[in-house]
């Protein structure tokens, strides 16, 4: 037997999605541009006085790591993706920095609530003609990430169906989307609403005399963030954790295998192997069993599936299944 070849039936754990190299250039320029629109919106913050264009610039910081991480992601999954550590390949490193990205945005969140708190105390002067350039400034910045991250923006928008909360509700996700681009997305949309927010804010207070209105958006900022946090948390975990719903998977699969006569699915098992990639562990039971190529032709039809582990079990008994 060792003189034979047995690259036919091996394969490898490379489940990475093919579109990621181009996710991840789109990605890089994004984090390019709004580090630079970060530090300006930052710098002018505290030089004008105002917490709400300080929120709109540690939200773009949040935005840059996060997409830094998305980055960060991409690159080592593809670097490792033949590394036999990883068991079943790096499909869910993207859902480890999502996570982390996560945390990190929790963390910004609490510190935009301390200083928009300590503001609301103590009120300082704000330079509102500087501060609203700024904040503009950052908006179309915010415009230009959407488009490009607009394959983010595809995937994202099949989300928002009727069933949406349902959906995230049980932790369903079955349309292949990449957790890693549409936790990007999210942040630039969050983003662009804080963007928003601070233009109102600012022009509220040179406008109408609302001053206390500049430190409340900054709070405001701070909640899109922590939901944002939270929607992140929730859907990198449910990846980590094999916890998402594949129930149309399954269904697929055991329609399939049970279409035969005299054949029942007695365990099955279906994760995620990467963003557009499951894998499955099958047990068959049946009086009279066939081929296994057979069994595997008909599971590798099924949508998704890259990696599938098939047990057979002849049963003794006289009644059939």
């Amino acid at each position: 037997m060792s003189s034979h070849d047995l690259s036919l039936w091996q394969h490898t754990h490379h489940f990475l999605d093919s579109r990621d190299a181009a996710r991840q250039r789109r990605t890089e320029w994004v984090v390019g541009i709004t580090f630079v629109t970060m530090l300006a919106e930052i710098a002018f913050g505290y030089h004008t006085g105002s917490m709400a264009l300080l929120a709109d610039g540690w939200h773009m910081g949040s935005h840059v790591t996060a997409l830094g991480l998305a980055v960060f992601a991409y690159r080592y999954a593809r670097r490792q993706s033949n590394n036999t550590r990883f068991t079943f390949g790096t499909g869910k490193v993207s859902a480890l920095g999502g996570y982390t990205s996560a945390l990190f945005l929790a963390l910004v969140a609490a510190l935009m609530v301390w200083e928009s708190l300590q503001r609301l105390w103590q009120p300082v002067t704000v330079a509102y003609n500087e501060a609203l350039m700024v904040t503009i400034v950052g908006l179309l910045v915010n415009l230009v990430s959407i488009w490009l991250l607009r394959d983010g923006a595809h995937e994202h928008s099949h989300e928002h169906t009727h069933d949406h909360a349902e959906k995230h509700a049980h932790g369903k996700n079955e349309d292949g989307q990449d957790h890693n681009l549409q936790g990007a997305f999210m942040h630039v949309l969050a983003d662009l609403l804080t963007s928003v927010l601070a233009i109102i804010a600012l022009m509220g207070g040179q406008y109408l005399g609302w001053t206390t209105l500049d430190p409340f958006i900054g709070l405001i900022g701070a909640g899109i963030i922590l939901y944002w946090a939270k929607g992140l948390v929730a859907s990198a975990s449910r990846a980590l954790l094999d916890a998402e719903d594949h129930s149309e998977t399954r269904h697929a699969i055991i329609a399939a295998i049970e279409s035969r006569p005299d054949h029942k699915v007695v365990d099955l098992h279906v994760w995620r192997l990467g963003s557009a990639t499951k894998g499955c562990i099958i047990s068959i039971l049946t009086h009279n069993p066939e081929p296994l190529a057979t069994y595997k032709r008909l599971i590798a039809a099924i949508p998704g599936i890259g990696h599938m582990t098939v047990e057979v079990d002849c049963c003794d008994c006289e009644t059939p299944l």
